[in-house]
Protein backbone atom coordinates (compact mmCIF):
# COMPACT_ATOMS: atom_id res chain seq x y z
CA UNK A 1 0.00 0.00 0.00
CA UNK A 2 1.47 3.10 -1.19
CA UNK A 3 1.46 6.67 1.08
CA UNK A 4 2.25 9.92 0.86
CA UNK A 5 4.03 10.38 3.95
CA UNK A 6 5.10 13.72 5.35
CA UNK A 7 6.24 15.24 8.37
CA UNK A 8 7.19 18.96 9.89
CA UNK A 9 6.61 20.78 12.83
CA UNK A 10 4.32 22.58 14.47
CA UNK A 11 2.10 24.07 17.59
CA UNK A 12 5.52 22.87 19.39
CA UNK A 13 5.22 19.14 18.37
CA UNK A 14 5.85 17.59 15.46
CA UNK A 15 2.93 16.92 12.84
CA UNK A 16 3.35 13.84 10.08
CA UNK A 17 0.88 12.64 7.43
CA UNK A 18 -0.02 9.51 5.61
CA UNK A 19 -2.50 10.41 2.94
CA UNK A 20 -3.52 7.15 0.45
CA UNK A 21 -4.80 7.76 -3.05
CA UNK A 22 -7.70 9.38 -3.89
CA UNK A 23 -11.29 7.55 -3.99
CA UNK A 24 -13.25 10.64 -5.90
CA UNK A 25 -11.78 10.93 -8.92
CA UNK A 26 -12.02 15.27 -8.51
CA UNK A 27 -9.58 15.11 -5.88
CA UNK A 28 -6.04 15.86 -6.13
CA UNK A 29 -3.27 13.48 -5.51
CA UNK A 30 -2.25 12.36 -2.56
CA UNK A 31 0.80 15.07 -1.98
CA UNK A 32 -0.87 17.52 -3.19
CA UNK A 33 -3.73 17.23 -0.68
CA UNK A 34 -0.57 17.02 1.77
CA UNK A 35 0.57 20.33 0.94
CA UNK A 36 -2.99 21.70 1.78
CA UNK A 37 -3.43 20.18 5.00
CA UNK A 38 0.19 21.20 6.06
CA UNK A 39 -1.02 24.81 5.29
CA UNK A 40 -4.35 24.46 7.14
CA UNK A 41 -2.38 23.29 9.94
CA UNK A 42 0.01 26.12 10.17
CA UNK A 43 -2.70 28.47 9.97
CA UNK A 44 -4.95 26.55 12.50
CA UNK A 45 -0.82 27.21 14.53
CA UNK A 46 -0.48 30.39 13.84
CA UNK A 47 -3.89 32.11 14.68
CA UNK A 48 -4.28 29.93 17.81
CA UNK A 49 -0.81 29.82 19.43
CA UNK A 50 -0.39 30.72 23.30
CA UNK A 51 3.20 31.36 21.95
CA UNK A 52 2.31 33.98 19.15
CA UNK A 53 1.71 37.38 20.60
CA UNK A 54 0.07 38.19 17.28
CA UNK A 55 -2.29 34.86 17.69
CA UNK A 56 -6.17 35.26 17.37
CA UNK A 57 -6.03 33.32 21.22
CA UNK A 58 -3.87 35.96 22.59
CA UNK A 59 -6.06 38.93 21.76
CA UNK A 60 -8.45 36.89 23.48
CA UNK A 61 -7.02 36.75 26.67
CA UNK A 62 -5.45 40.02 26.24
CA UNK A 63 -9.10 42.00 25.85
CA UNK A 64 -10.57 43.53 28.43
CA UNK A 65 -13.88 43.21 27.25
CA UNK A 66 -16.02 41.15 28.51
CA UNK A 67 -17.52 39.84 25.15
CA UNK A 68 -14.51 39.57 22.43
CA UNK A 69 -15.29 39.20 18.77
CA UNK A 70 -13.90 36.16 17.58
CA UNK A 71 -13.53 34.17 14.74
CA UNK A 72 -15.53 30.68 13.68
CA UNK A 73 -12.33 28.99 14.33
CA UNK A 74 -11.26 30.43 17.95
CA UNK A 75 -14.87 30.13 18.28
CA UNK A 76 -14.49 26.28 17.61
CA UNK A 77 -11.26 26.06 19.68
CA UNK A 78 -12.65 27.37 22.62
CA UNK A 79 -16.11 24.96 22.06
CA UNK A 80 -13.67 22.30 21.99
CA UNK A 81 -12.08 23.33 25.29
CA UNK A 82 -15.30 23.27 26.86
CA UNK A 83 -16.60 20.22 25.82
CA UNK A 84 -13.00 18.57 27.60
CA UNK A 85 -13.91 20.15 30.71
CA UNK A 86 -17.37 19.39 30.89
CA UNK A 87 -16.34 15.48 29.34
CA UNK A 88 -13.43 15.13 31.72
CA UNK A 89 -15.69 16.67 35.11
CA UNK A 90 -13.77 19.78 35.31
CA UNK A 91 -10.24 17.66 35.45
CA UNK A 92 -9.48 19.06 31.89
CA UNK A 93 -9.46 22.45 32.43
CA UNK A 94 -8.51 25.21 30.19
CA UNK A 95 -8.53 27.98 31.97
CA UNK A 96 -5.47 27.14 34.18
CA UNK A 97 -3.12 28.97 32.01
CA UNK A 98 -1.75 31.25 35.04
CA UNK A 99 -0.86 28.27 36.59
CA UNK A 100 0.66 26.06 33.93
CA UNK A 101 2.60 29.65 33.03
CA UNK A 102 3.69 29.82 36.94
CA UNK A 103 5.41 25.70 37.07
CA UNK A 104 7.72 27.13 34.51
CA UNK A 105 5.69 26.77 31.13
CA UNK A 106 5.27 30.46 30.08
CA UNK A 107 7.32 29.56 26.66
CA UNK A 108 7.23 27.31 24.06
CA UNK A 109 9.41 23.81 24.88
CA UNK A 110 10.12 22.90 21.59
CA UNK A 111 13.85 22.47 20.94
CA UNK A 112 14.46 21.98 24.60
CA UNK A 113 15.24 18.65 25.87
CA UNK A 114 13.29 17.64 28.82
CA UNK A 115 14.71 16.78 32.42
CA UNK A 116 15.63 13.38 33.06
CA UNK A 117 12.00 11.90 33.94
CA UNK A 118 13.34 9.31 36.32
CA UNK A 119 15.45 11.93 38.39
CA UNK A 120 11.82 13.93 38.61
CA UNK A 121 10.13 11.04 39.89
CA UNK A 122 12.38 10.46 42.80
CA UNK A 123 12.54 13.76 44.11
CA UNK A 124 8.83 14.63 43.00
CA UNK A 125 6.17 15.03 46.45
CA UNK A 126 3.50 12.09 47.46
CA UNK A 127 0.93 10.75 44.50
CA UNK A 128 -2.00 11.80 44.44
CA UNK A 129 -5.02 12.07 42.00
CA UNK A 130 -5.85 15.24 40.63
CA UNK A 131 -9.55 16.82 41.21
CA UNK A 132 -11.45 19.50 39.60
CA UNK A 133 -11.12 23.34 40.78
CA UNK A 134 -14.35 24.09 42.48
CA UNK A 135 -14.47 27.78 41.16
CA UNK A 136 -14.24 26.42 37.67
CA UNK A 137 -13.70 29.24 35.93
CA UNK A 138 -14.42 27.37 32.29
CA UNK A 139 -17.70 27.27 33.43
CA UNK A 140 -17.89 31.47 33.01
CA UNK A 141 -17.16 31.25 29.06
CA UNK A 142 -19.97 31.87 26.67
CA UNK A 143 -19.89 31.13 23.28
CA UNK A 144 -22.59 33.92 21.20
CA UNK A 145 -22.11 31.99 17.50
CA UNK A 146 -24.91 34.34 16.32
CA UNK A 147 -22.88 37.12 17.39
CA UNK A 148 -19.40 36.47 17.02
CA UNK A 149 -18.53 36.77 20.43
CA UNK A 150 -17.00 34.61 23.11
CA UNK A 151 -18.00 36.19 26.17
CA UNK A 152 -16.24 35.88 29.75
CA UNK A 153 -14.91 37.62 32.89
CA UNK A 154 -12.27 40.66 31.92
CA UNK A 155 -9.13 38.82 33.01
CA UNK A 156 -10.02 35.25 32.03
CA UNK A 157 -7.26 33.61 30.54
CA UNK A 158 -8.03 30.37 28.01
CA UNK A 159 -5.58 27.85 26.60
CA UNK A 160 -6.54 25.63 23.78
CA UNK A 161 -3.73 22.90 24.60
CA UNK A 162 -4.31 19.40 23.99
CA UNK A 163 -7.88 19.79 22.64
CA UNK A 164 -6.37 22.35 20.09
CA UNK A 165 -4.12 19.92 18.61
CA UNK A 166 -7.15 16.84 18.58
CA UNK A 167 -9.38 19.20 16.78
CA UNK A 168 -6.98 20.41 14.74
CA UNK A 169 -6.26 16.42 14.02
CA UNK A 170 -10.47 15.91 13.29
CA UNK A 171 -10.91 18.98 11.17
CA UNK A 172 -7.80 17.45 8.38
CA UNK A 173 -9.42 14.32 8.45
CA UNK A 174 -12.66 15.50 7.55
CA UNK A 175 -10.44 17.47 4.63
CA UNK A 176 -9.04 13.63 4.11
CA UNK A 177 -12.34 11.73 3.72
CA UNK A 178 -12.62 10.99 0.10
CA UNK A 179 -9.09 9.03 0.25
CA UNK A 180 -8.58 5.55 0.71
CA UNK A 181 -6.55 5.66 3.74
CA UNK A 182 -5.04 8.14 5.85
CA UNK A 183 -3.18 9.12 9.01
CA UNK A 184 -3.13 12.77 10.44
CA UNK A 185 -0.87 13.08 13.89
CA UNK A 186 -0.64 16.34 15.15
CA UNK A 187 2.04 15.80 18.17
CA UNK A 188 0.14 12.57 19.86
CA UNK A 189 -2.97 13.36 18.59
CA UNK A 190 -4.09 11.14 16.10
CA UNK A 191 -6.75 10.46 13.59
CA UNK A 192 -6.83 7.82 11.57
CA UNK A 193 -9.63 6.77 8.80
CA UNK A 194 -10.19 5.85 4.81
CA UNK A 195 -12.34 2.71 4.06
CA UNK A 196 -8.22 0.53 3.32
CA UNK A 197 -7.50 1.30 6.96
CA UNK A 198 -10.96 -0.57 8.03
CA UNK A 199 -9.44 -3.85 6.09
CA UNK A 200 -5.85 -3.40 7.30
CA UNK A 201 -5.49 -1.08 10.16
CA UNK A 202 -2.64 0.57 11.25
CA UNK A 203 -0.50 -0.53 14.32
CA UNK A 204 0.00 2.09 16.17
CA UNK A 205 3.16 1.52 18.25
CA UNK A 206 2.94 3.85 22.03
CA UNK A 207 6.27 4.58 23.17
CA UNK A 208 7.51 3.92 26.39
CA UNK A 209 7.74 7.39 28.77
CA UNK A 210 10.80 5.93 30.11
CA UNK A 211 12.70 3.51 27.61
CA UNK A 212 11.76 5.40 24.46
CA UNK A 213 11.08 1.63 23.22
CA UNK A 214 7.50 0.16 22.61
CA UNK A 215 4.97 -0.26 25.02
CA UNK A 216 2.65 -1.30 23.16
CA UNK A 217 0.93 -2.06 19.81
CA UNK A 218 -2.64 -0.94 18.92
CA UNK A 219 -4.65 -1.75 16.00
CA UNK A 220 -6.56 1.29 14.90
CA UNK A 221 -8.13 0.88 11.59
CA UNK A 222 -10.48 4.46 12.11
CA UNK A 223 -11.26 6.92 14.96
CA UNK A 224 -8.80 8.57 16.77
CA UNK A 225 -5.72 7.58 19.16
CA UNK A 226 -4.24 9.89 21.60
CA UNK A 227 -1.15 9.59 24.02
CA UNK A 228 -0.55 12.26 27.41
CA UNK A 229 2.69 11.66 29.35
CA UNK A 230 5.16 13.08 31.51
CA UNK A 231 8.55 12.44 29.18
CA UNK A 232 8.50 15.36 26.82
CA UNK A 233 7.27 18.35 28.49
CA UNK A 234 9.31 18.05 32.48
CA UNK A 235 11.61 20.36 33.46
CA UNK A 236 13.50 21.65 37.01
CA UNK A 237 12.98 24.81 38.30
CA UNK A 238 15.11 27.22 39.59
CA UNK A 239 14.60 25.84 43.09
CA UNK A 240 15.65 22.10 42.00
CA UNK A 241 11.91 20.93 42.14
CA UNK A 242 10.60 19.27 39.07
CA UNK A 243 7.36 19.91 37.07
CA UNK A 244 5.21 19.35 33.98
CA UNK A 245 2.78 20.52 31.91
CA UNK A 246 -0.54 18.60 33.38
CA UNK A 247 -1.94 21.04 35.84
CA UNK A 248 -3.95 19.73 38.71
CA UNK A 249 -7.02 22.21 38.70
CA UNK A 250 -8.12 21.41 42.89
CA UNK A 251 -4.08 22.86 43.27
CA UNK A 252 -2.53 24.51 40.46
CA UNK A 253 0.50 22.31 40.72
CA UNK A 254 1.41 19.90 38.14
CA UNK A 255 -0.14 16.29 38.84
CA UNK A 256 1.80 13.05 40.26
CA UNK A 257 -0.27 10.79 40.22
CA UNK A 258 1.49 7.09 39.58
CA UNK A 259 1.50 6.08 35.82
CA UNK A 260 3.91 8.31 34.02
CA UNK A 261 1.56 8.06 30.54
CA UNK A 262 -1.88 7.11 29.13
CA UNK A 263 -2.81 6.31 25.11
CA UNK A 264 -6.30 6.60 24.59
CA UNK A 265 -9.15 5.15 21.96
CA UNK A 266 -11.94 7.31 20.87
CA UNK A 267 -14.01 7.65 18.03
CA UNK A 268 -12.00 10.84 17.44
CA UNK A 269 -8.86 12.72 18.36
CA UNK A 270 -10.45 15.17 20.69
CA UNK A 271 -12.35 12.85 22.48
CA UNK A 272 -9.29 10.60 22.78
CA UNK A 273 -6.91 13.76 23.84
CA UNK A 274 -9.54 14.44 26.72
CA UNK A 275 -9.80 10.49 27.71
CA UNK A 276 -6.12 10.04 27.44
CA UNK A 277 -5.03 13.58 29.93
CA UNK A 278 -8.11 12.54 32.06
CA UNK A 279 -6.52 8.78 32.53
CA UNK A 280 -3.23 10.71 33.21
CA UNK A 281 -4.84 13.02 36.17
CA UNK A 282 -7.03 10.46 37.48
CA UNK A 283 -4.22 7.85 38.29
CA UNK A 284 -3.98 4.59 37.72
CA UNK A 285 -7.65 3.24 39.46
CA UNK A 286 -9.53 6.43 37.67
CA UNK A 287 -7.65 5.90 34.33
CA UNK A 288 -8.69 1.79 34.36
CA UNK A 289 -12.02 3.42 34.82
CA UNK A 290 -12.12 5.38 31.72
CA UNK A 291 -10.27 3.59 29.24
CA UNK A 292 -12.19 0.50 29.75
CA UNK A 293 -14.79 1.51 27.31
CA UNK A 294 -12.93 1.58 24.58
CA UNK A 295 -9.69 0.56 25.22
CA UNK A 296 -6.10 2.11 26.15
CA UNK A 297 -2.27 1.52 27.80
CA UNK A 298 -1.01 3.21 31.06
CA UNK A 299 2.37 3.37 31.62
CA UNK A 300 3.12 2.94 35.58
CA UNK A 301 6.19 4.69 37.21
CA UNK A 302 8.23 1.62 37.89
CA UNK A 303 7.93 1.16 33.74
CA UNK A 304 5.00 -1.59 33.54
CA UNK A 305 2.65 -1.40 31.04
CA UNK A 306 -1.06 -2.17 31.65
CA UNK A 307 -3.56 -3.09 28.16
CA UNK A 308 -7.21 -1.74 29.11
CA UNK A 309 -9.40 -3.63 26.76
CA UNK A 310 -8.94 -5.80 24.34
CA UNK A 311 -5.51 -4.57 22.07
CA UNK A 312 -4.09 -7.95 20.51
CA UNK A 313 -3.84 -8.14 17.05
CA UNK A 314 -0.99 -8.89 14.74
CA UNK A 315 0.89 -5.86 13.54
CA UNK A 316 0.42 -4.66 9.99
CA UNK A 317 2.03 -1.44 9.38
CA UNK A 318 3.87 0.50 12.30
CA UNK A 319 3.56 4.42 13.84
CA UNK A 320 4.89 5.74 17.15
CA UNK A 321 2.69 8.21 18.72
CA UNK A 322 4.96 10.04 21.35
CA UNK A 323 3.60 11.65 24.68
Amino acid sequence: MSEHDVSFPAMGSEMRLLIGEPIEPHLPGPAEAAEQARAYIERFDARLSRFRPDSELCALNADPREAVPASALLRSAVAAGLWAAERSGGLVDPTLLGAIEDAGYGESRRGVAPAVLGKALASAPPRRPAGPNPAARWREFRLDDAAGLIRRPPGARFDSGGSGKGLCADAVAHMLRGYSRFVVDCGGDMRVGGPDALSAPYQVEVEHPLTRECAATIPVGGGGVATSGLNSRVWERADGSFAHHLIDPATGEPAWTGIVSATALAPSALEAETLAKTAMLLGARGAREVLRVRGGVIVHEDGRAELIGSLRLEPLMHLRVAA
